[in-house]
């Protein structure tokens, strides 16, 4: 009697699919972060001028 169970590994679909993956899943994970300065830097550059300006308005 033979087994109904296919093991994926014997099937060269499945390998080449497995394979792909894991190579997109090394290329996603070597790309470089994006580093979340430039907002915090025009934050705090927003906040400078607002104060300056009510600065010297209520002056």
């Amino acid at each position: 009697m033979s087994d109904q169970h296919i093991d994926p590994a014997g099937n060269t679909q499945a390998f080449r699919a497995f394979a792909q993956a894991r190579e997109e899943e090394a290329a996603a994970a070597a790309k470089p972060k994006k580093s979340p300065l430039l907002p915090i830097i025009a934050v705090v550059l927003g906040i400078a001028i607002i104060g300056v300006v009510a600065f010297l308005l209520l002056r």
